[in-house]
């Protein structure tokens, strides 16, 4: 509450300079490690989290020990943490401890996951970072960049700081945006062209849906370009499973549930159109926020989704309702609601029949609900489609 207050009234050129300085601070605290281990950035809108593993994936194929920081957790060497902060980037400060860490480690490699947020609050700054992956982009964060063009300036930056390797999606329809930075070898990527494309490359990845091939090929780039051999790149990405709460099959019989974040609208339709479900379960992540699409994943459900229910998510200090009642608009006549999400999943699996494929999207692993006044309550969508699937 204080802290909103206190946005209402600082200029945000102050609050700008104070994360400045925040950043170099926690840079000379730890001696600048950047300096001393390769940093590699993935941006984007989606497949962030799901790229960082694959290059770590990658990586660590190659022979090399990794570190990384993603949405969904901390990782140094073979050590890993989930990330519960409800932030893909944490603090400046607890950006360059953890980098001193893996150096401390013995790690050559840190893959860092990097938001527009945290760019915006300089949380990139004082990191070397030796390449930039640019995986897609997509309207987020609107409201907090102030328009489209702020947001993809802001994911700009991460190229700006990255003067060495940048590895582009060139499907993408925002690709040429990104090639204007400069930096010493470029590397592209994508299903219809680039680099990786004309190797004439096949993969038979256990991850699904098609939007992970771009993630696959994203992680090959970043292999190729660290002279790690395209055989074993692929090797790599073909051995690697799902991550937590991306796309992750918590029930398999006698009907199909799967627990997906998918919180933007390109993420939302991508995954209808991996799975086709039968039954999906949606609400709109973060109250306050992104207001504009909440209808367009209403829409997106009433085009794919035989069963819809509308359930509440992280309504922060936002009324639950309004924000369901928002999304079912779009969603048409067939969409449910329930406030309750435990509610909302019972109600789902119990209107399965064999065969059906139930989506639960919008939180994947997050172990949290954020609700009025700053709380939150303990939450993981797979633990509770479980426990209400042995209900049954």
């Amino acid at each position: 509450m204080i802290k909103t207050l206190l946005k209402k009234f600082i200029p945000d050129f102050l609050i700008g300079w104070y994360h400045f300085k925040l950043a170099f601070l926690g840079a000379i605290l730890y001696g600048f490690p950047s300096r001393k281990i390769k940093v590699i950035g993935a941006t984007g809108t989606d497949g962030k989290s799901t790229t960082v593993n694959l290059i770590n994936k990658v990586l660590e194929e190659g022979g090399y020990k990794t570190a990384s920081i993603s949405s969904i957790s901390f990782k140094i060497g073979q050590e890993e943490r989930p990330n519960n902060l409800k932030m893909t980037m944490p603090g400046r400060f607890a950006i360059q401890k953890f980098l001193s860490q893996a150096l401390k480690a013995g790690c050559q490699y840190a893959v860092l996951e990097v938001s527009s947020e945290g760019i915006k609050q300089y949380r990139h700054k004082f990191i070397d970072f030796d390449a930039a992956v640019f995986t897609n982009l997509s309207p987020e964060h609107i409201e907090g960049h102030g328009s489209f063009e702020n947001y993809k300036k802001a994911k700009g930056q991460l190229f700006k700081a990255a003067k060495n390797i940048h590895i582009i999606n060139i499907d993408d329809k925002n690709a040429e945006y990104f090639f204007g930075f400069n930096s010493r070898k470029k590397y592209t990527y994508g299903l219809e062209q680039g680099d990786v494309n004309n190797l004439n490359l096949q993969l038979k990845l256990q991850l699904v849906g098609d939007f992970n091939i771009y993630n696959a090929l994203a992680a090959i780039c970043v292999g190729l370009s660290q002279g790690i051999s395209l055989e074993v790149c692929k090797k790599a990405v073909e051995k690697a499973k799902g991550i937590p709460g991306r796309m992750e099959l918590v029930i398999d019989s006698p009907f199909k549930v799967i627990v997906d974040y998918a919180i933007t609208p390109n993420a939302l339709e991508k995954a209808y159109q991996a799975v086709k479900p039968k039954i999906c379960v949606l609400g709109s992540c973060g109250g306050g926020r992104d207001k504009w699409k909440r209808k367009t994943l209403g829409e997106i459900a009433g085009k794919y989704c035989g069963e819809i229910i509308v359930t509440n998510e992280d309504p922060y200090d936002e009324d639950p309702m309004e924000i369901i009642e928002q999304v079912a608009e779009g969603a048409g006549k067939i969409a449910r609601k329930i406030l309750d999400r435990r509610e909302a999943v019972k109600e789902a699996l119990k209107s399965a029949k064999p065969g059906d494929t139930v989506i639960i999207t919008g939180k994947g692993c997050e172990p949290w609900m954020m609700v009025a006044g700053g709380k939150k309550i303990a939450w993981d969508d797979r633990q509770i489609a479980r426990e209400e699937f042995t209900k049954l």
